[in-house]
């Protein structure tokens, strides 16, 4: 109980942006701030909203009042929606709109980097070139003595405030795993690598790096030096320097985010834009069913999965793991505790946050959330399950939704996994 109560702070720490008076506001004793690491010690993690107050003040009140009222315009709870083909054309459209993802052209050529076999697994490093940026990597994941085509899974990684790994997070492809790889999936998924253990159940598995992060990630040779903090690309490997640029990429975030705006997208828009690319490269494979699709993740990956699970068809079973809330539990609680890559302006007047993964209702859905996930609210994380229950109701495809709260704080553990994978299992098989 223990570590699964110490899961949440350094996701709320270093998720968001990094900064240390940030991570102080989330522990009311000061005595017992930082580990070794110089993150809050995740066992003191408690409710961090005070009733009557909120993160921006005196404007909480007003904020949070241009969300009350009256159900956002493209809500399918709304009663002027009737038709559920053109709500969902409609509320696509305008999502779309609001995200601005960029166009990134047509189907990667893909390059396999190396091919081997481990733990009962055929694994590929892959890698393709996208319009900007380095190449882009992935691993893909199947039972070794596989025949024909198998149903896929787009496995996405966290966000953990560690740019400098991504596909790394969540799979295990020797003996020898990276010293912090071993903290962060026994932190976060009970030391298991669980785009491994769905690939075991007869899935090809495509765990791709997400727009900054590891492959995908800003090196500091391109930045002008003034901004480097004195680091460079040298040894990254190394964990005091891996430590290193993660703590600078957490502060480079909002200059990321203020770009991106000052270019016309967003960072889901982005997000979206490169995933849909990885999930072009896992269709297009001749070992892969592309009628039977399946996505999910926890915290970063649960976000993407929104967006994902939404707004591409081609998912047909979508997991969400430790990322649901609303936008009101942003606005007055929790939106200091996360990172820029969630948020496109004007969004909230269109949809809330969880109608985002409802756009593809009556298609299979499932949210896994943690108690004592200090993320968010568990009053939000109850209501943002109240919003889906009625969407898929009003739908009439009640079956297709699943909702469960665990103990614990912000992981996808054991239990949670196999939850999970019964779920793909279920839709997709």
């Amino acid at each position: 109980m223990k570590n699964t109560r110490r899961l949440f702070i350094k996701l709320s720490g270093i998720l968001s942006l990094g900064i240390f008076n940030k991570l102080n506001a989330l522990n009311t004793n000061k005595s017992k701030v930082t580990n070794s690491e110089g993150l809050l010690d995740r066992s003191y993690a408690s409710g961090l909203e005070e009733k009557g107050k909120s993160v921006i003040g005196g404007y909480g009140k007003w904020a949070g009042g241009l969300l009350e009222g009256q159900l956002p315009r493209h809500s399918f709870r709304n009663c002027n929606w009737t038709n559920i083909d053109k709500w969902r054309s409609e509320a696509i459209k305008i999502t779309q709109e609001k995200l601005a993802a960029p166009d990134l052209g047509g189907v990667p050529k893909v390059r396999v980097d190396n091919h081997y076999v481990y733990d009962g697994l055929s694994i590929e490093e892959i890698s393709w070139k996208l319009p900007t940026g380095g190449r882009s990597q992935g691993i893909v994941l199947k039972p070794a003595n596989s025949k024909g085509k198998l149903p896929g899974i787009m496995a996405f990684h966290d966000h953990g405030g560690w740019k400098y790994f991504g596909k790394r997070k969540i799979t295990q492809t020797s003996e020898e795993r990276h010293i912090m790889m071993v903290d962060h999936q026994k932190m976060y998924y009970e030391d298991l690598a669980w785009a491994n253990e769905v690939a075991k159940r007869g899935y090809v598995v495509m765990v791709p790096d997400a727009f900054t992060f590891a492959s995908r990630r800003v090196l500091l040779k391109d930045v002008p030096e003034n901004l480097r903090q004195g680091l460079n690309d040298d040894n990254p490997e190394l964990p005091e320097n891996a430590k290193a640029y993660n703590k600078w990429a957490a502060y480079n975030e909002d200059t990321m985010a203020k770009s991106l705006f000052s270019a016309g997208t967003s960072w889901p828009g982005v997000f979206l834009a490169e995933d849909r690319k990885a999930l072009d490269i896992l269709c297009n494979r001749e070992d892969v069913d592309p009628d039977k699709i399946g996505c999910g993740g926890l915290s970063g990956g649960g976000m993407r999965t929104v967006f994902m699970g939404g707004l591409d068809p081609r998912i047909k079973c979508a997991v969400c793991v430790g990322f649901m809330t609303t936008w009101k539990d942003l606005v007055l609680h929790k939106s200091f505790t996360h990172t820029w890559m969630t948020f496109a302006p004007g969004l909230p007047q269109e949809l809330d946050f969880p109608e985002i993964l409802g756009l593809r209702v009556p298609l299979p859905t499932m949210v896994l959330n943690s108690i004592e996930d200090g993320l968010y609210t568990l009053e939000e994380m109850h209501k943002a399950d109240e919003i889906l229950s009625e969407v898929y109701k009003k739908a009439e495809a009640i079956d297709k939704y699943r909702c469960a709260f665990y103990p614990g704080g912000h992981q996808f553990n054991k239990k949670m996994q196999g939850d999970a994978f019964d779920w793909f299992d279920k839709w997709l098989k």
